[in-house]
C-alpha cells in the first residue's frame, strides 16, 4: 500500500467488531494485490469451535512470516505478534453504537471473513458478542493503544468515523492511482 509517499507491505486492521475492518481490508487488498487474511477465517473451526491456543499462536507466526500481507482482526492474545511484524496499523476507533449497528445488520448474511461452514444465529452467543462490542472501548481499545505505545515506530492510522474511512479511501485512490469500484 502506498500511503503518503511510502510503501507498506505488512498491514493490520484492528478495531471493534462491526467497525468496518473487513470492508476496508478488501479495499486495501484491491489496491495492493497483497494477500488478505481474515483472522475469523483462520480461527474458527466447525460449530464455532475455537482453535487451541498453541495451534493459534503457531498459525499466527506462519501468517506473519510472509513478505507482505493484510490482516483483518483483533484476537488480543496474539495481537502483539502482528503488531511487531506490521509496518502499518490501521485502527478503526469507531463509536460503539455504530459498531453494534454494523454487527446487527450484517448478522446472518454471507460473509467472506468467516468460513462457509459457520452460520450466525441471533442466539445467546450473539447477544454476548454484542456485549463484547459494547465493552470494547474499555477493554479492546486500551489493548490496541498499549500496543501502539510499545511500537511507536509503526505507522498508526486512526479512523474515528465513516467519514474518516471514506477520506482514507480517497487518499488511497490518489496515492495508488486506481479508483475503487467495489463501494
Amino acid at each position: 500500500m502506498i500511503y503518503k509517499g511510502k510503501t507498506y507491505n505488512k498491514i493490520i486492521l484492528v478495531g471493534s467488531a462491526g467497525s468496518g475492518k473487513s470492508y476496508l481490508s478488501k479495499i486495501i487488498a484491491y489496491y495492493t494485490k497483497k494477500p488478505l487474511i481474515h483472522l475469523d477465517n483462520e480461527y474458527w473451526k466447525p460449530d464455532w469451535t475455537a482453535t487451541p491456543k498453541q495451534e493459534w499462536i503457531d498459525r499466527q507466526k506462519a501468517l506473519i512470516a510472509g513478505e507482505s500481507w493484510i490482516i483483518d482482526g483483533n484476537y488480543h492474545s496474539t495481537l502483539e505478534l502482528r503488531f511487531e511484524a506490521a509496518d502499518c496499523v490501521i485502527f478503526l476507533d469507531i463509536n460503539r453504537l455504530i459498531c453494534v449497528y454494523g454487527a446487527w445488520i450484517r448478522h446472518g448474511k454471507k460473509r467472506t471473513d468467516l468460513p462457509d461452514y459457520l452460520e450466525e444465529k441471533k442466539d445467546k452467543e450473539f447477544f454476548e458478542f454484542i456485549k463484547w462490542i459494547w465493552d470494547f472501548p474499555k477493554k479492546g481499545r486500551n489493548r490496541i493503544l498499549q500496543m501502539h505505545n510499545l511500537y511507536p515506530e509503526k505507522l498508526f492510522i486512526v479512523l474515528k468515523n465513516r467519514k474518516d474511512i471514506k477520506n482514507f479511501i480517497k487518499e488511497l485512490e490518489k496515492q495508488n492511482k486506481r479508483e475503487v469500484n467495489i463501494l
